[in-house]
């Protein structure tokens, strides 16, 4: 019988004022020799507030890395600069820091905090980081994160766009399992029943308060953190990941001016949604009432650059099954794009 064990965080605190709690979350955990991973564009106030709340607990930053890029080759070159004597990572802004400090603590086999400054996608607590290697981006193996720390208030004050970027990738959840036990049906891909539930769980959970508020940030901040475990469980991306990630990786390699992940991800969910025919009233009400569809008004896609990826979006995985695989869906993505009234105002 199989049965999965595997790494969940054990340090979790989701709530306002949580940054400049890090130094208490640090003795209290016995992380003593810390090393700091950030964003070279983050606010210093923020930096400030970490360094302060660490000094104040007597936690010894060893080094402040600034991250600069989410190359391969940072990765390396910060991994060998690392501190013998650092017993944790405490990484905080965006994508590129945390998934080149989880990299590197995959690396070092230490414990990694991540502390997220806006929600704009899952990365934060997913067993992968993804880098730049030669010109494109891959997925390597990362730690999931020892703790979890998302100050709510931070992450409010971030910009609005960033929010609905986290919507966007949320909402795909629904998509993602439709294609996961499409391909079980079909190929006999291994679907995890209690990876597959808890991703479904978390679209559900934040659409009891889809608000820009303190409260919805922090439900948006668990469901996310809910869905990297999701995929670590299975050792998979397929609970977060269907079709409608396929649309956005391609758009990545065929847009002169890629969005933000969670925007492509979330219209691509919507569209993929009405093929599968399932989820549509669900994902339309989501982001309806969030302003989803406002935002992306304000600069709007090109549709010659969707239609291309959806072209290309079957070949982008192989052994990758989902709706997509099963005919050329082009014509009638194409349609929908055209004749849907949601999405008619979003494409130019």
């Amino acid at each position: 019988m199989k049965t999965t064990s595997i790494s969940i965080p054990t340090l979790v605190r989701i709530k306002r004022g949580a940054l400049d709690r890090l130094g208490v979350y640090a003795r209290r955990n016995q992380l003593y020799k810390v090393v700091l991973f950030y964003n070279k564009e983050l606010d210093p106030a923020l930096v400030e507030r970490v360094d302060e709340a660490m000094h104040e607990e007597g936690i010894e930053i060893l080094q402040h890395f600034e991250v600069v890029s989410s190359s391969f080759d940072q990765a390396q070159e910060l991994f060998q600069a690392m501190p013998s004597s650092a017993n944790a990572i405490f990484a905080f802004g965006g994508g590129k820091a945390l998934d080149i400090a989880k990299y590197v603590a995959f690396l070092g086999q230490i414990p990694y905090v991540a502390s997220p400054t806006a929600l704009s996608n899952d990365a934060f607590c997913s067993p992968q980081s993804s880098l730049e290697f030669k010109g494109k981006k891959r997925s390597f193996p990362a730690a999931i994160p020892y703790g979890v720390v998302i100050d709510t208030e931070v992450c409010l004050n971030a910009p609005m766009i960033l929010w609905l970027s986290g919507i966007g990738d949320l909402v795909s959840k629904i998509t993602a399992v439709y294609d996961w036990k499409l391909a079980h049906k079909i190929k006999g891909t291994q679907v995890d029943d209690f990876a597959a539930l808890l991703s479904d769980a978390t679209v559900f959970q934040l659409m009891a308060k889809p608000e820009h508020d303190l409260d919805g940030i922090k439900l948006l901040g668990t469901a996310l953190m809910l869905n990297g475990i999701a995929m670590a469980i299975c050792g998979s991306s397929r609970p977060a990941s269907g079709s409608e990630h396929l649309i956005s990786h391609a758009l990545d390699q065929i847009c002169k001016k890629p969005r933000l992940h969670g925007l492509q991800v979330g219209t691509a969910t919507y569209l993929i949604s009405q093929l599968q025919g399932q989820g549509t009233t669900k994902i339309a009400k989501l982001l309806d009432d969030t302003g989803f569809w406002d935002m992306i008004k304000t600069d709007p896609f090109i549709k010659e650059e969707w239609v291309a990826a959806f072209k290309m979006a079957p070949t982008i995985k192989n052994d990758f099954y989902t709706i997509l695989s099963e005919k050329d869906q082009v014509p009638d993505l194409i349609k929908i794009m055209e004749t849907d009234p949601r999405l008619k105002n979003i494409f130019t």
